[in-house]
């Protein structure tokens, strides 16, 4: 294991050498697609359909057992 400590560290090195930019580069994007895909998942449940929302159907356009003429 050896060869892979000392690949590892001289990968490190030349990383260190040449800055951290390549590195936040993507550490950046990475957040802010998940951030986006947190937010479409957090907000795609405040989505307010005009069908059902006020229990009188149940989701399929008809009317529940309530009656019509009440």
């Amino acid at each position: 294991m050896p060869d892979t400590v000392d690949t590892a560290a001289a990968l490190l090195a030349a990383a260190a050498d040449q800055g951290p930019g390549d590195t936040l580069r993507i550490v950046l994007l990475v957040s802010i697609v998940g951030g986006a895909l947190l937010a479409w998942f957090l907000l795609r449940g405040y989505r307010s359909d005009d069908t059902g929302d006020d229990g009188s159907s149940d989701g399929r356009g008809t009317t529940t057992d309530r009656d019509a003429n009440a």
